[in-house]
């Protein structure tokens, strides 16, 4: 079984054709009509990965990302929306999806970045050569462990937070471009843009900076990208 998968769309034959690739593709898949059955799923499944519609009935596919998020970290979030605008794509990005898709879409291309980003949660996994610990100021990477700390407490990363700030503290003081973060941070076979960079760094501002407004740790290099300062 390459993982377990929750479908959150009203529309029963796109959600039953979603389905049927993903059992083709062997994931186990459980599939719910409404933001509030897959809460109720949710309360005894977990799932690796929950692709969500936007235009859900009663709760809608916005709220129960960040309901979601707040109960499982972890979770790989994927929203389906029929919107194209970049303003409906950095909304759910700012409230914790990992990643989106525009309707219509080819469901091997969902297969296709469910498999991607399952790839580098598994790298993430792995132990970085020889180093388990990053320490710089207030911060600690546990890399076994996949857990951020601040003072000793931990921050609650999404897997796309975990893998950018994890790739910034491995190289620190070396200015990437967005290009090359997506690159590098997220793999080739990663599907965003340069504003899901931008996204993501800002959440991680928000998390792990005294003052988000003037970041200690991720700086912008103006021209260029970011970069992580090592103090």
């Amino acid at each position: 079984m390459n993982g377990k998968v929750l479908i959150v769309e009203d529309e029963e034959n796109i959600r039953k054709f979603i389905v049927t690739n993903l059992e083709i593709s062997d994931f186990y898949v459980k599939e719910a009509g409404s933001s509030e059955e897959a809460l109720k799923i949710c309360s005894s499944y977990i799932p690796d990965v929950a692709v969500l519609d936007v235009m859900l009935p009663g709760l809608d596919g916005y709220r129960l990302c960040k309901i979601l998020r707040e109960k499982f970290s972890h979770v790989v979030i994927i929203m389906l929306t029929a919107k194209a605008q970049d303003s409906d794509k950095i909304h759910g990005l700012n409230i914790g999806a990992d990643d989106y898709m525009t309707k219509p879409f080819n469901p091997m291309e969902l297969i296709s970045r469910i498999n991607a980003i399952l790839r580098r949660v598994k790298r993430n996994d792995k132990n970085f050569g020889e180093i388990s610990t990053i320490e710089y100021g207030k911060l600690r990477l546990e890399i076994k462990e996949q857990k951020l700390y601040k003072d000793n407490k931990e921050i609650a990363l999404t897997n796309q937070e975990y893998s950018l700030i994890k790739f910034l503290m491995q190289n620190p003081k070396i200015a990437f471009n967005r290009d090359e973060l997506l690159d590098k941070a997220w793999g080739e076979s990663f599907f965003g843009d340069y504003k899901t960079v931008d996204v993501h760094v800002r959440r991680l501002r928000i998390k792990i900076e005294d003052n988000p407004s003037e970041p200690e740790y991720i700086q912008t290099v103006w021209g260029r990208g970011y970069r992580f300062s090592s103090g």
